[in-house]
């Protein structure tokens, strides 16, 4: 899979004043992007497009340059204290990610460039919680390996984070666009994670995105690079054969990662969720999938600010939970799972 190349860019007038914002506007220009000005990332508006699902298949492959103006960091429980807001948007066209309904109108993929002012931010945070470790989750609505080769802003956060005393980087990606992250000054302070599925899923709802071959190739460069190493499996999702699916991607996994050294690799585990405008929007803009969100089969959850989800019955979920606890020990047996939700 080739690296991501926007076919349409929007800059904001101040993003400018930043030298990554200069840097980002020479670099399309050399390469022929059609490059237009918005006044906010917020309100990108003239992204062609017929109908809607064309606007929005447009959108995926439109790149905005802004500046992250609201620096209160959301939670972003489980996996960290706080998500760290590099990028928003994803070129991937996962059918069931939840994206789709955090992003609503605006699935197009935003890049800030004020770094300090969002390094300064996490630099509060962190000053706030010490002498505890304070995590940050930069893929918390984006998935920033995907546009990094462009951007260079995780790279430097990376590196900023390895100076930090106090501070821990995570982040999840489907690509395996790495190479330039490989002699990042990260100091062990960054774990890098990799979304794994059984094939069943990869081949019927992750159109857009690395191979696991792919995928399991940047793991094997990431772990030599000294960087811990992660995998999470999102969504875990009861397709015909799911258990022999996951066992057997377990065993793939652990053949992959053949003369590394498994101690430090942590496993998340999330099941499949949705909630009902997530289930009309991905129902519009992918009309064929085999997706299944019927609600009369599901247990409601609620949510956070009062948005209930869907997921699967306990007695289902806790089956799915330990059969793939149950993998995950037999081949990775010094691996830690964080969590299972």
């Amino acid at each position: 899979m080739e690296p991501f190349l926007p076919q349409l860019v929007y800059i904001e007038p101040r993003a400018l004043e930043y030298p990554l914002g200069r840097e980002l506007k020479e670099k399309f220009e050399k390469m022929g992007v059609e490059i237009r000005e918005t006044t906010s990332h917020n309100q990108v508006r003239g992204i062609p497009g017929d109908n809607e699902l064309q606007k929005y298949r447009n959108a995926k492959s439109t790149l905005v340059v802004g500046i992250r103006k609201t620096l209160k960091f959301d939670t972003s429980k489980p996996s960290a204290e706080y998500a760290i807001p590099l990028a928003t948007g994803c070129m991937g066209h996962c059918h069931y990610c939840y994206l789709q309904t955090t992003l609503g109108s605006k699935p197009y993929i935003r890049t800030y460039v004020n770094l300090d002012e969002i390094f300064e931010q996490a630099e509060k945070y962190m000053e706030e919680r010490k002498p505890e470790f304070t995590r940050f989750e930069a893929a918390c609505t984006s998935d920033i390996v995907g546009i990094d080769h462009l951007t260079h802003s995780l790279k430097k956060a990376i590196e900023y984070f390895g100076e930090s005393e106090y501070g821990q980087l995570r982040f999840v990606t489907k690509f395996h666009h790495v190479d330039h992250l490989l002699d990042a000054k990260h100091n062990g302070k960054t774990r890098f994670r990799f979304s794994i599925n059984s094939r069943y899923v990869i081949k019927n709802f992750e159109p857009g995105t690395s191979s696991f071959d792919e995928r399991i190739e940047a793991a094997r460069k990431v772990a030599g690079a000294g960087y811990p190493l992660g995998f999470i499996v999102a969504p875990i999702y009861r397709h015909e054969g799911w258990e022999e699916g996951y066992h057997e991607l377990f065993e793939r996994l652990h053949q992959s990662l053949e003369g590394i050294n498994h101690d430090d690799i942590t496993f998340e585990l999330i099941q499949h969720r949705f909630t009902k405008p997530a289930k009309k929007v991905i129902m519009k803009r992918y009309p064929k999938t085999k997706l299944e969100m019927d609600e009369e089969k599901r247990k409601y959850k609620w949510g956070r600010y009062g948005i209930g989800k869907y997921v699967y019955q306990t007695d289902e979920a806790k089956e799915l939970e330990t059969s793939i606890r149950e993998s995950i020990h037999h081949f990775f047996p010094k691996a830690e799972i964080q969590y299972f939700t």
